[in-house]
């Protein structure tokens, strides 16, 4: 089929919500539809047509990511969708070219995104730039812990009144962790601190406990949700559960006496995060790993350089390194060729390579790339699967070395 691709406006946002629902199956309550279609509202919105009906679409949020030494503009993509009468026409891949010209319009050198199938993006040049793991406590006892807990006071406070209290602790915990998203008050309310009202899955509401005396900065936080014993698959007698969906702290003891609140809530017997950082200090100070374990480790949030030299210049880089990339981009031919990448401590420059015969020393897809940005993958470990190439030995260590980063990068927010 020829596409029609163009602007979704607002009229249709309704049609956009219908063609969602369609293609994933789902049937959106009352107050998670009025959520949706205020979200679709504020974002950019390509739609596929045929004739007059909306068969295709991508939503993309507006947000800001944290990088190493930085953040930038990032095209947050969502509600990416197919009619099922449409798909293998070209769909997507005509959304994606409109949305690509749309993100070089708006200064935003990355593009972001939460894969349903992970199959789908690759040949669009995503590669999964961060992991993350569900950790499980079993409460039945308390918490052991090899580090002693931060004795200040916890308090409970009304959500309504929690991002401008812990707003400031979510930030400093962006900037130590590339991935994260800014966030402004509508996006808290929108996003972390948002239950729907018709939620069929009986949890609680939102409760956001904080460490530390009212009258001072808070030293960390917790945002979740509780839920007595239960019945689940026709079993009577499930332990009564504490859902954890954000944790942030200042350091350790913080982060201790956070986890041992949560753990210690009367009428439950057990703890779940459902996503985590792989590095989680939990994980460490834990006295006991049968009471806190790993049951899950999945990619996380899918990344991809828009502009490959807007992106490499904007990030920190943790050692120097002066390097000849062949790089492959089937989507964004401006981003492919063969460019020196120049990069340290005091900034970072990425040059087109003119002079003929110069040889790469890596040669790799945008997508790999994309994947090793933030930190989180090795590229040693692309080689090692046969995806990068090293041309010049050494070549990869150093840019490990260049690449890395204190905390593993980590995106706790499925917008």
């Amino acid at each position: 089929m020829t596409q029609d691709i163009r602007v979704i406006p607002e009229a249709h946002v309704d049609r956009a919500l219908d063609l969602a629902d369609l293609a994933f199956h789902e049937k959106t309550g009352d107050s998670t539809r009025k959520r949706h279609r205020d979200i679709l509202l504020e974002c950019e919105r390509v739609g596929a047509y045929d004739g007059d009906v909306l068969v295709g679409q991508i939503a993309a949020h507006r947000l800001h990511m944290s990088v190493p030494g930085g953040e930038l503009p990032t095209a947050g993509l969502d509600f990416v969708s197919v009619a099922p009468t449409h798909r293998r026409r070209g769909v997507l891949t005509a959304m994606m070219d409109e949305l690509w010209r749309r993100c070089a319009a708006a200064g935003q050198p990355l593009a972001c995104l939460w894969a349903s199938e992970a199959a789908i993006y690759g040949r669009f040049g995503f590669g999964p730039a961060t992991e993350a793991c569900t950790v499980e406590i079993d409460s039945s006892r308390p918490l052991a812990l090899r580090i002693t807990p931060d004795d200040r006071p916890l308090r409970l406070v009304d959500p309504a009144d929690a991002p401008a209290l812990i707003g400031p602790v979510y930030e400093a915990g962006r900037a130590r962790r590339a991935g994260q998203l800014a966030r402004d008050e509508a996006r808290w309310h929108n996003g972390t601190l948002f239950v729907p009202e018709d939620d069929d899955d009986d949890d609680g509401p939102v409760r956001v406990v904080v460490l530390g005396e009212a009258r001072e900065a808070p030293a960390g936080y917790a945002v979740y949700r509780t839920k007595g014993e239960d019945e689940e698959a026709g079993v009577a007698g499930i332990p009564g559960r504490v859902s954890v969906d954000e944790l942030e702290a200042v350091d350790a003891p913080a982060a201790a006496a956070l986890w041992s609140y949560l753990a210690s809530i009367d009428l439950t017997k057990r703890v779940r995060s459902w996503i985590r950082p792989c590095d989680d200090p939990l994980l460490h100070f834990a006295a006991d790993r049968d009471q806190v374990r790993v049951t899950g480790r999945f990619p996380a949030q899918w990344l991809r350089l828009v502009d490959v030299r807007a992106a490499l210049t904007a990030r920190s880089w943790a050692a120097p390194v002066d390097l000849v990339l062949d790089v492959r981009d089937d989507a964004l031919p401006a981003n492919a060729g063969r460019f020196r990448l120049t990069a340290g401590p005091d900034g970072a420059a990425y040059e087109a390579v003119t002079a003929p015969g110069t040889a790469a020393d890596l040669s790799l897809d945008v997508r790999e790339l994309a994947a090793c940005y933030l930190g989180g993958t090795p590229l040693r470990h692309l080689v090692t699967a046969g995806l990068v190439t090293e041309h010049t030995p050494g070549a990869v260590r150093r840019l490990d070395a260049a690449l890395a980063t204190e905390y593993e990068p980590f995106a706790g927010e499925n917008y």
